[in-house]
């Protein structure tokens, strides 16, 4: 126990409420405390007790419960009795420590008389403060009862008064609840709603506690509640409760039975205790509900809606309930008398608090801060339309965990929800679609407020998480962006033309046009391989003929020597052969018959009178072959670049001495492969660059879709960056992106170079730096506000926040990304990263876990075609950054249309194969569309697998809840749209082993230590007491503060007790 540290901090911050109420005669929320002149706490164990006082003022003071200690709580000092383990972890609060002080040596009844005259001592030494409902068992407490029984202390109950002061929860246990509450929404929408929705698409037998033993299981499953918790400090606050069939019971102490379950009405309730705080859900699921049932069960939320608006800080429970039922009063009188005694509890470290209960005789007054289990529900309802008899009678439930705010409606932590369009369930026949069908105009408004489920599916929309106030925003404001782009999207798509693109046919090269082309050579007429370089032509001798085949035709040739031959081998492109990306895979007459490959042998032995061996020809003809064939694959590569190139105006010439003008810039990409300076000008109609050998680069105004000047703060260069509509060409290749340069400083520093923080050389070259920073920044600024002018606003310079950017790996390395006011940009690292927020459909985050550091981001085009861009490795803490930036940029900084910026987004734990999700959108965009669009990529995403039924039984015991029993598998592998399977050389046909052996990732290694420093950290074992299973609380980290602050003479507070160890 030693080795677990006390969170000393909580411990003295919550002991100074505890005493200063004591002292005030009344808590913080004006409940009166009893005259007592001391406290006592004795704990004993029984691991039957979930529940007590006693364990829940341990927790809030500890953060564990300690099982067989006695606490006493006098005005002076604070007194602990226990075993020597739990001893050695309550020393960390003691303030005075006597080191001449014995030890406890076991003997009970000394120590017993120790604290008796510890309880005689403080105060009077009459009354004790005691939780008189707590009785525990065990030889430990009974010696101590006894003890006490001679002693004639006044016995006090103090159990209404510390529930009061545990019940405003500090911003430490919200947080906590927070996260308790989100994980059963989690496991209530991930599990157990899909469950119950396969067991009717399915029509299974299953039983309620069947059932309800699943929702045990999934509660610690990292599945269903992530990857960030603690999964051995989480479980059930009390039995999940699954009902239906006709027997209901709106009480927590309902168990599920073993009926199989009924599709009718569905009461699920179950709650998350996370480290020792509850929460708590109730759902009602309704399968075909007739117009009755729906009618009160609308009505059933609408009061709980109400409650929300009722309860605030300062209004007194009974007036809470007495508002609900004069709201019940005047929407449905006959449903009063069926709804429950009370509206709900107040909940914390304890599920239930019965003093502190929504009911019509709770005088007490609800205060900020405090959580509530909120609920309704409505009881012994009959449905005369029943077509079975367990649907004729019918229960109502629905709850929520909520914060008390002070002047405004209470917020919910369970945002799960619950109208009826959200948990109906409505089965439909084939008969019956083919009416809906029929009847789909007319009734369109009654089916657009059903939202009706289709084949025997449920309609259940997705959870919206609700951690902050910013994230509940942004995930509104998502939702509603999703219908709009999956609107648009469809919009766009019907526009285009639905004829597909013709595919490229391979270019039939003609080597003659007639007989006479066909040369007049010996080689040829001796049958001998001859290369005709003129046509690009191989004449190969076959069958005692020669043959011509263009250069085109042939994908590689070898050639070997083996004894005394030679061997020459030609492979010819061919229908069905593997063709390297842009070769080429379709012909003009697949039909025709191919040469596959041809293989010539000569020999290397000269004969006598011959000039040289046969074998030469083959030499020879290998040699040319080559030759021509690396000529003619540069002049098609040279004319593909230029074959998609649109025509530029030519570029006019302003004569003007006065042109804005850069000298002694460098430009990327370079034209030539050494880098060389020049000036860029503004002329009439475009920029010309002109270097200082000569050579000329034209950027029409036309062509600029983004001009950029980055100021060198920050960076080491200063550059004026230009992205194009249209591709231009200068050294041989197509350039999108032209930059324009200089350096401020030196980009490397010679390490082995002397430093002194007051060399003068040093100095000056600083000084010097700094100045021509200044003059640079002022020269480029300049430059471009007079372009500007020139051009009448025609090409407006945009400057990268780099305030707002983020680290990311657009490419290989990590580079600093920067927001513009309508791009996403780096120019310092070369290649150049660019993207236009105007043509993104949405981005995608992927890779998104807490387990995780990095998570990578993905820009989907509205151009479908178009290849979608993903920028890896951006640490996890900037996700939120990234959201923001995403929303509301555009609009703080820019002032632009939100059809612009305003960007869709989704997130999901997997890397997605986007190679293929865009060709199945393509090969059938409406289909794609009908199936809900992009909504498949949201996490929350209520869309159903259609799967079949199979073999499946009806019976329970086949019953086997899959998303338990198999492991998730994850595929990382790479897209197809990886550049670096796009440059295939055809001439190479290697093999890539990608054999590699797994091992385990940081996360699992992660998980691992976690769950052995749990097990080292153990339980509260000695020779009083055994661990209460399936309870292990953790333990803040000790801070280190001095605790002596001054105090009030005329008040006593915790800094004034002496703490004493027994």
């Amino acid at each position: 126990m030693s080795s677990v540290i006390l969170d000393k901090e909580n411990f003295f911050r919550r002991m100074k409420r505890l005493y200063a109420a004591w002292k005030d005669g009344h808590t913080e929320s004006g409940e009166p405390f009893p005259k007592v002149d001391v406290i006592c706490i004795a704990i004993g164990n029984d691991n039957s007790v979930l529940y007590c006082k006693s364990l829940s003022l341990q927790v809030w003071l500890f953060g564990y419960d300690i099982n067989d200690v006695i606490m006493i709580f006098a005005e002076n000092s604070i007194h602990f009795m226990a075993s020597k383990k739990k001893i050695d972890f309550l020393r960390q609060v003691e303030q005075h420590k006597d080191e001449n002080s014995v030890p406890p040596d076991g003997n009970d009844k000394e120590n017993f008389e120790k604290l008796i005259s510890a309880l005689k001592n403080s105060g009077n030494g009459k009354s004790l403060g005691i939780f008189s409902k707590d009785k525990f068992p065990g030889a430990f407490i009974e010696a101590w009862n006894e003890t006490l029984k001679g002693q004639n202390f006044e016995n006090v109950d103090i159990n209404n008064v510390i529930a009061s002061l545990l019940s405003v929860k500090e911003e430490s246990e919200l947080s906590i609840m927070k996260r308790a509450c989100q994980m059963t929404v989690d496991v209530y929408q991930k599990y157990l709603r899909d469950q119950i929705m396969d067991i009717i698409d399915s029509d299974k037998k299953v039983k309620h506690s069947k059932l309800a033993d699943g929702v045990d299981i999934a509660i610690t499953d990292k599945k269903y509640v992530g990857n960030g918790v603690d999964v051995t400090q989480l479980y059930t606050c009390y039995p999940p409760i699954i009902q239906s069939g006709g027997n209901y019971s709106l009480k927590f102490s309902a168990i599920s039975d073993k009926n199989n379950l009924h599709f009718g009405v569905i009461i699920c309730s179950f709650g998350a205790r996370y480290k020792m705080y509850c929460s708590n859900i109730i759902r009602t699921l309704l399968v075909n509900p007739n117009d009755s049932v729906q009618e009160n069960y609308n009505f059933l939320v609408d009061l709980q809606e109400y409650l929300f608006t009722v309860l605030k800080s300062g209004i007194r429970l009974c007036d809470v309930y007495n508002n609900g039922i004069k709201f019940a009063t005047e929407k449905k009188p006959e449903l009063v008398d069926k709804l429950t005694k009370n509206f709900g509890f107040v909940t914390g470290i304890e599920f239930r608090e019965n003093s502190l209960s929504i009911t019509s005789k709770t005088t007490a007054c609800a205060r900020k801060n405090q959580v509530y289990n909120l609920y309704v529900g409505l009881s012994g309802l009959i449905n005369n339309a029943a077509e079975s008899k367990e649907c004729k009678n019918y229960s109502l439930f629905v709850g929520d965990t909520v914060i008390v705010n002070e002047d405004v409606p209470v917020t919910l932590l369970t945002n799960s929800k619950k109208r009826i369009k959200n948990v109906g369930i409505f089965l439909k026949d084939d008969s019956e679609e083919e009416e809906e069908e029929e009847s789909e105009k007319e009734n369109e408004p009654r089916q657009e407020q059903l939202m009706g489920r289709g084949k025997r599916s449920a309609v259940l929309e997705s959870k919206l998480r609700t951690d902050t106030s910013s994230e509940e925003k942004r995930k509104q404001h998502q939702k509603e962006l999703a219908v709009q782009l999956n609107e648009q999207a469809r919009q766009r798509l019907s526009e285009q033309s639905s004829g597909k693109e013709s595919a490229k046919i391979r270019k039939s090269n003609v080597s003659y046009k007639n007989h006479d082309q066909m040369p007049n050579e010996s080689d040829v007429k001796e049958l001998k391989i001859f290369v005709d370089r003129k046509y690009e032509t191989v004449i190969l001798p076959i069958f005692g003929l020669p043959v011509p085949f263009h250069i085109s035709t042939i994908k590689n040739i070898s050639q070997s020597v083996e004894g005394d031959y030679t061997y020459l081998r030609i492979n010819f492109f061919h229908p069905g052969a593997t063709m390297a990306r842009g070769e080429g895979s379709q012909f003009p007459n697949p039909e025709a018959t191919f040469a596959k490959e041809v293989t010539y042998r000569s020999i290397n032995i000269r004969e006598p009178g011959e000039v040289s061996a046969p074998s030469s020809n083959l030499n020879n003809a290998f040699r040319l072959i080559k030759e021509v064939q690396k000529k003619f694959k540069t002049r098609e590569a040279e004319e593909k670049e230029k074959e998609d190139l649109v025509k530029q105006d030519t570029l006019v010439i302003s004569s003007n001495k006065g042109n804005p003008k850069l000298k002694d810039l460098y430009m990327r990409p370079t034209i030539v492969n050494k880098r060389m300076t020049g000036s860029l000008e503004a002329h009439t109609n475009g920029f010309r660059y002109t270097s200082v050998r000569g050579d000329k680069v034209d950027i029409l105004y036309n062509n600029i879709k983004h001009a950029f000047f980055q100021p060198c703060d920050g960076e080491m260069i200063i550059l004026l960056h230009f992205h194009l509509k249209h591709a231009i060409m200068f050294g041989k290749k197509k350039h999108l992106d032209v930059q324009f340069y200089t350096e401020v400083g030196e980009i490397t520093t010679d390490l082995g170079k002397h430093q002194h923080m007051h060399d003068r050389d040093d100095l000056a070259a600083e000084q010097a730096e700094r100045e021509l920073r200044m003059k640079l920044k002022t020269a480029f600024k300049s430059f471009c506000e007079k372009v500007e002018a020139v051009t009448k606003q025609e090409i407006e310079f945009d400057t990268p926040f780099r305030e707002l950017g983020f680290p990311g790996a657009p490419y290989r390395s990590t580079v600093l990304l920067q927001p513009t006011s309508g791009c996403l940009v780096n120019f310092t690292e070369w290649p150049p990263f660019v993207v236009t927020l105007e043509d993104v459909e949405l981005v995608h985050f992927e890779r998104v876990q807490f387990s995780l550091k990095n998570f990578d981001m993905v820009f989907v085009f509205k151009d479908y075609h178009q290849k979608v861009v993903i920028i890896n490795a951006i640490p996890m803490n900037m996700l939120d950054h990234v959201k923001e930036w995403l929303k509301f940029f555009a609009h703080v900084h820019c002032n632009i249309f939100p059809s612009q910026c305003d960007i869709r987004y989704t997130e999901g734990i997997q890397s997605l194969n986007w190679a293929k999700i865009m060709k199945t959108i393509l090969d059938d965009p409406d289909g794609f569309f009908e199936n809900g669009g992009w909504s498949f990529l949201d996490p929350g995403s209520d869309d159903d697998e259609e799967n079949g039924d199979g073999d499946s039984s009806n019976e329970d015991e086949v019953y086997d809840p899959s998303d338990l029993e198999s492991e998730e598998e994850e595929s990382d592998e790479d897209s197809d749209y990886s550049e670096a399977s796009e440059d295939i050389d055809s001439d190479e046909e290697a093999e890539l082993d990608s054999d590699e052996e797994s091992g385990k990732d940081w996360s699992d290694l992660e998980e691992e230590a976690m769950k052995d420093d749990m097990q080292r950290a153990g339980d509260f074992n000695d020779e009083y007491s055994s661990s209460k299973k399936g309870k292990s609380h953790s333990v803040g980290k000790s801070k280190n503060r001095d605790h002596d602050r001054k105090h009030s003479p005329k008040k006593n507070t915790i800094n004034d007790l002496e703490i004493q160890i027994h």
